[in-house]
């Protein structure tokens, strides 16, 4: 499991979007979001660049 920070997250919305757009990508099993700590959790091995775009496509930055 691996754990990103992403910054812009402010509701169960915003959660919910990083969260759909994250398991949508291959290698990926399940995202956890805390919206608290402003974290992603990802089981699996996603490519960091698609990754990166896939949140970014969302409107929220992968720190």
């Amino acid at each position: 499991m691996q754990t990103y920070k992403v910054e812009g997250m402010t509701c169960q919305h915003c959660a919910k979007a990083v969260k759909e757009a994250v398991e949508a990508l291959s290698n990926v099993e399940e995202a956890t979001v805390n919206l608290e700590a402003k974290t992603v959790t990802i089981k699996g091995n996603p490519d960091h660049a698609a990754l990166k775009a896939a949140i970014e496509e969302e409107g929220y930055e992968l720190i």
